[in-house]
Parts: C-alpha cells; structure tokens; sequence
C-alpha cells in the first residue's frame, strides 16, 4: 500500500468537504484562469501548481470518484501500488508485463478476469460520463417606477442595464487563435505514470484530453465574456401593478462557451394616484354629492380611467354608499380582454345655514318630513 502525503484536493481548490458542485467548479475555474501555463509563460511552479489543480479538479467534479476519495483519500490498493497523483477516474491500465489468465481455477474462465475486476474496482463498473453541456447564462432582475397612467395604458421604457455579453474578441470560446499540439502529450492526450511493471495512463492535465491547446484570450481572461453597458426599450403592458415582472427574452447574462443567454426581469413599481386607488384591477373613488342629490336622486358626471362616465344615483342615498361602474377599472394582465371594476363612494356634502333663507327651508323640513335616525341607537347598543 502506498500513501501519499500531497495536499489534499479540497484544500488545495479552497472549498471545505461539503461544498456543492458550483462552488467547486468556480474554485477550479479561478484558480485554472491564475496558473494557467499559457498565462504564464516559462514559470514551472505555475505549471506544476495548474496540474495539481487540474487533478484536484477531475477527482471532485466525479461524483463516483468524489465518493471514492472521500472514502479511501490518497491511499488505494492496488498490485504494486498506486502511483501518486493518480486520479482512478482517469487511469487506464496496461498489463504488458503480466499474465493474468482469463478467469484463474477450474471452470474454463466462467469467473470474470483479473483485468475486469481491477477495471470495475477503480472505474465503479460503469463507463466514464460524457461531458456536461455549457452552463446557460443567468437571468437579471432590475426594478423600475412608473406612474399609474403608465401601469394602465402600457408604456415604453428605454433602460440601461449591466450584463456580461458574449466576447467579440474570441466569441466566446474564451480562446483565440489556431488550435496547437499539447507538448505536454505531443497531441495523444494522454500522460503516462509507471510503477513497478505497471503503467498507468492519465488524461493530460494541460489539454483536458483532447491533444489540443489554444492561447487564452486576454480581453475575456479565458471567460468568454465581458461586461458590458446596454440601452434597450422595453414595452410596459397595460395592467401590471407593483411587484408585475415584465420577462425580457435573451436579455439576461451571456452563456458560458456559447451557451444561451438568460432573460430580463423587470419588476415593476406602480406610485400610487391622488384619485384613483387601484386595488388588484379594481378602482375605487369618492364623489360628493349635495343633500338634494342624495334625498330626490341624480344623475351625475365622475372621473373614470376612460375620461367623464354618467352615475346614476338613485333617491334617498346614504352617506359612504356605493356604487359600481362596470368594467371601468384597469385592464386585467392575467386575462386579456377583461377590466375590473370602479366603485364610487358617495359623501354627502351638508350645506352651511350661513343665510336666513336657508335655515328657515331647514326647519321647514323638519316638520313636513321630520326623521329619527336615532332612534333605536340605544336600543341596538344594549343587544
């Protein structure tokens, strides 16, 4: 058994032992980006440092080997032992100098081979994952006010908003110029450890397997975007109200490696009107009328969003009644087509007996038409 004494690969990306898989893969990515060899020519410590990353990398972004290291760490049995830094995952073993047999004792190789077994042990049995697609870009959120009338007709608003865009200089890829040879593999794509009589084939740190290596572009950093300033118009539509999110597609953050972007998401504040209070798509009012109005009946003028309505409001009316013009409110968002309501409040203006004339006519209809609106007052009160 061998065991190694390297630093251990969650200390060495600086995430503790529970850290999820994003956390992990911006540890890498940042860390990639500092000791990337490309970034800094002729410095070997960079070097080295960018394959420990890199093998850090492969082993905790594995969920099978992630599992694996947790369990056992550095210390593996194996015939003739593990070489170190080797990341099981990624080992390919040659049996050149061995002669295993097919399935060893009788039964003319019905048990499974020695090369089988060792291939399940460190591989988990199952055939290595295919690469995850590039992740989409996220979404943004930017709140903004509007007046009531905007939030009722629907408005235009030309906003500026910050968002990483894709970059021009190497569209994205985070790379620019040919693709070359990887000296570190001479193109294979694979580095070759040896222990003993065993030869252990390793995916080449530097090219990520593929035997190819590019220059990293240097306006991105290798990221495949930018930040970037942006002005748009973005169409308000009638009926939305205070916390209302308006989605602008493809408007969000750049994806990674060319990925879609996400969207916009504009969310609304409505400031409130000195007449009209909205409430969902309802309005509601309130309109004085005079003492003749209330007791014989009118016909009366109020404000709606629509301009000047005729309220019909019918005899003997009390003060803080109300009444309901249909389909005189906003326009409804969630169901086109459909308005809500407005609903006046009458207030009943009591005239100032300032003149003779007037308090005469009072006391006069006192008498003809005498009321007792409290009457029973105590009565209820005591129930």
């Amino acid at each position: 058994m061998a065991t190694s004494t390297k630093q251990d690969y969650y200390e060495l990306l600086g995430v503790s032992r529970k850290a999820p898989q994003k956390e992990i893969r911006q540890a890498y990515r940042k860390l990639a980006r500092k000791y990337h060899p490309d970034l800094n020519p002729g410095d070997k410590s960079s070097e080295e440092k960018f394959k420990q990353v890199q093998e850090a990398y492969d082993v905790l972004s594995d969920a099978k080997k992630r599992q694996m290291y947790d369990q056992f760490g550095f210390e593996t049995s194996a015939p003739g032992g593990m070489p170190e830094g080797v990341d099981p995952g990624d080992v390919q073993f040659d049996f050149g100098g061995f002669d295993f047999g097919g399935g060893g004792g009788s039964g003319g190789g019905a048990g499974p081979s020695f090369r089988d077994l060792f291939g399940q042990f460190f591989r988990g049995g199952a055939p290595a994952e295919a690469p995850s697609r590039p992740a989409a870009g996220s979404s943004l959120e930017y709140q903004i006010e509007i007046t009531f009338w905007e939030a009722v007709h629907g408005t235009v608003k030309k906003l500026t908003i910050a968002r990483l865009d894709t970059c021009t200089e190497c569209h994205g890829t985070g790379t620019v110029g040919q693709p070359q040879t990887c000296t570190a593999c001479n193109g294979t794509g694979q580095v070759t450890q040896t222990s003993g009589k065993m030869r252990f084939n390793l995916t080449c740190p530097r090219c990520g397997g593929t035997g190819r290596v590019r220059n990293i572009c240097r306006v991105c950093g290798g990221e495949g975007r930018v930040r970037r300033s942006e002005t748009i118009e973005v169409r308000i539509p009638a009926g939305v109200q205070t916390g209302s999110r308006v989605r602008v597609p493809g408007h969000g953050n750049a994806g990674a490696a060319g990925a879609p972007p996400g969207d916009l998401y504009i969310i609304t504040e409505v400031l409130p009107h000195p007449f009209f209070d909205r409430r969902g798509d309802d309005l509601y009012t309130v309109v004085p009328i005079t003492v003749t109005e209330a007791a014989l009946g009118a016909k009366i003028e109020v404000p709606t969003i629509d301009g000047r309505s005729l309220l019909r409001v019918p005899p003997g009316t009390n003060s803080g009644q109300k009444l309901r013009l249909r389909e005189k409110g906003v326009p409804s968002l969630r169901r086109p087509g459909h308005r809500g309501d407005q609903y006046v409040e009458l207030q009943i203006i009591v005239p100032r007996p300032v003149d003779e004339r007037v308090k005469e006519l009072l006391r006069e209809l006192e008498r003809v038409a005498p009321e007792h609106p409290r009457k029973d007052l105590f009565e209820r009160a005591k129930a």
